[in-house]
């Protein structure tokens, strides 16, 4: 018989994957690949004056996000580990691209989604979901 997967656990998975796509993106925006007057994204990005760095760390956090929301729609409890993980270490990055130049504007669906996911991945019902107390 399959679990059946909670509200919170799907909404976390697609977060997860809109997180993901919006690593993508910041990735393309790090290169200078994307134009920096996006809607929604805000102006110019920077980690530090070192943009290719910024790049490679987005980079690797969409694929773990993307690879965590393949696993939380399976229900699988590694995806659970994985989502607190990545969104308390982007957490941290975007707070630091935003010390190294990034203006707030551009980084606050980024760092919403990830707050989003690191609440919803905190909650009680999600927790259990995964066998974690």
């Amino acid at each position: 018989m399959a679990k059946q997967r909670p509200f919170a656990v799907t909404l976390l998975a697609i977060i997860a994957g809109l997180a993901g796509i919006v690593a993508v993106l910041d990735t393309l925006r790090y290169l200078g690949i994307l134009p920096f007057n996006i809607p929604f994204f805000g102006t110019e990005v920077s980690f530090f004056g070192v943009s290719i760095f910024g790049a490679i760390m987005a980079g690797i956090v969409a694929v773990i996000w993307f690879w965590a929301a393949a696993k939380l729609w399976a229900l699988d409890p590694q995806g659970w580990s994985f989502v607190v993980v990545i969104a308390i270490v982007y957490i941290i990055f975007d707070v630091l691209a935003i010390f190294g130049g990034t203006p707030i504007d551009s980084m606050w669906l980024s760092l919403g989604l990830t707050v989003l996911a690191l609440i919803l991945g905190l909650l009680p019902g999600t927790r259990a979901a995964f066998g974690q107390k």
